[in-house]
């Protein structure tokens, strides 16, 4: 998730536990999705959405990681050509 830090330039500060919580949903989805590196705009969506959920409260690397790919409609781990869009709570 290194790359994307930047995206939590301001946000509240996370704990390791969570960043580790987050880093490690976030490569387990884009791994999941097939997304390789250079995919920029995809990996931001999917960290942006890791971010929301975490400052929500959730701190289970396998719950952020299921509850993405349910949303980008592959909770089976197989790559999708779906359009990913979050499901509104």
């Amino acid at each position: 998730m290194a790359p994307t830090l930047s995206l939590l330039r301001d946000e509240p500060v996370f704990d390791p536990e969570a960043i580790h919580a987050m880093s490690t949903a976030f490569d387990a989805v884009c791994i999941a999705l097939g997304l390789p590196d250079a995919s920029r705009r995809d990996r931001d969506v999917i960290a942006t959405r890791i971010i929301e959920l975490a400052r929500r409260g959730e701190r289970s690397a396998d719950q952020l990681r299921d509850r993405v790919l349910r949303e980008a409609g592959s909770l089976d781990g197989e790559p999708t050509d779906t359009v990913w869009a979050p499901v509104a709570e």
